[in-house]
């Protein structure tokens, strides 16, 4: 397992075990710095006792905030920004998967930009160049939060969970070792996000030879390693490779961003925080991945080689496709339906009637299939 840098977009990113001490030479500039986790997963995992090392041995301040949660929404993001004013830190670092780090790359928009954070996602404000230090550091391996742009929040008054660009974080860390802490239901969760993350990377109205290449190779490592994690969860190797999977997908939607799925999942947790990002798509993906593959079944063909190489480049092959995503997750012991959340058919076909157009002509900004607010209730209900 060999350590290694990656630079992608506006950050850099050291990859492989033990590597938190690469990052000292970007921390010991600062003076003062704001350290934000969830409530426990940073001091489980160990990386917050490495990051407190490295910060002591450069005579950095810092204090802990430790109040993010899944799903993060605006107001808890309004009191982030308030406590790092308040305090004059001088940076942040980021110690959690996706919901974290999207909560802090929010955060600092807002620090440096002012206004509300519904500016930035309406696209009235711009989310300024330069920002506070970002230091990153990942423990899950799904997201790719810590090597894309983008940023997630919930808004309460409404319920929207809302993608949008915000900046790249300034250093990230992904560390294998971080994630043999994880769940066996995170586990799977976080993996499967990062196998959508290829899957709609390399099918989207952005899509190109690049984004299809690292959808590829993701997949192949998450289809190899995720069921021989689930058997052995403290294998620091296994976990690399998923961890290196999650990484490349997230530089692949960094360039071909997500569509259907995602667009659907963030409405569903958007109205219902239960339901996990990861396991939201898992399911949606009973369904959606035999649409996708009817739309394009040579990408399809080639990216779930890994699942079923008998697979054919014909959208005919997409009912093969559906079984064999589905044989694949069952295998891995996942089984859950949205009415395992309380969902109801009532409620999704009135949540989806609420979003009418919006969720349409979204649909249509970033995927080549055409679905109506009809088929796509279908589809939903087929999830119950």
């Amino acid at each position: 397992m060999r350590n290694f840098m990656v630079y992608s977009g506006g950050v850099k990113l050291f990859f492989g075990t033990h590597i938190v001490d690469k990052v000292s030479k970007y921390l010991d500039r600062y003076s003062k710095l704001l350290i934000v986790t969830g409530r426990s997963s940073a001091r489980i995992s160990g990386a917050l006792n490495d990051i407190v090392r490295v910060l002591e041995e450069n005579g950095v301040e810092y204090s802990v905030w430790d109040k993010a949660f899944p799903n993060p929404t605006d107001k808890l993001l309004y009191d982030l920004v308030e406590y790092y004013r308040c305090v004059l830190f001088e940076g942040f670092i980021g110690i959690g998967g996706g919901s974290v780090l999207d909560l802090v790359k929010a955060a600092r928009v807002l620090v440096v930009g002012g206004g509300k954070i519904d500016e930035y996602i309406k696209g009235t404000r711009k989310p300024p160049e330069k920002q506070p230090f970002m230091l990153a550091v990942n423990l899950t391996h799904g997201t790719g939060s810590e090597i894309d742009r983008f940023s997630v929040i919930t808004l309460e008054e409404t319920g929207e969970k809302v993608g949008f660009t915000t900046g790249y974080p300034t250093v990230s860390i992904d560390d294998p070792r971080y994630t043999v802490s994880l769940p066996i239901d995170q586990t799977i969760y976080t993996s499967l996000d990062a196998f959508a993350h290829a899957v709609e990377s390399a099918t989207s109205k952005y899509s190109s030879p690049y984004t299809e290449l690292l959808a590829r190779e993701s997949i192949s490592y998450i289809v190899e390693y995720l069921p021989k994690t689930i058997n052995d969860q403290r294998n620091v190797e296994y976990r690399y490779w998923l961890l290196y999977a999650s990484m490349i997908a997230g530089i692949s939607i960094d360039h071909g961003y997500t569509h259907i799925p995602h667009i659907l999942e963030h409405i569903l947790t958007g109205y219902n925080s239960k339901l996990s990002h990861g396991a939201g798509l898992a399911i949606l993906y009973k369904e959606l991945i035999g649409l996708i593959y009817k739309a394009y079944p040579e990408i399809m063909a080639k990216l779930l080689k890994p699942i079923d190489q008998t697979l054919k480049p014909i959208s005919g092959d997409y009912v093969k496709a559906v079984k064999a995503y589905n044989s694949f997750i069952e295998k891995l012991g996942f089984d859950e339906t949205l009415s395992d959340y309380g969902f109801t058919s009532s409620e999704l076909n009135r949540l989806i009637d609420r979003y009418g157009d919006q969720l349409i002509n979204e649909i249509n900004r970033l995927s080549g299939i055409t679905l109506s607010i009809e088929e796509i209730k279908e589809i939903l209900n087929k999830l119950l």
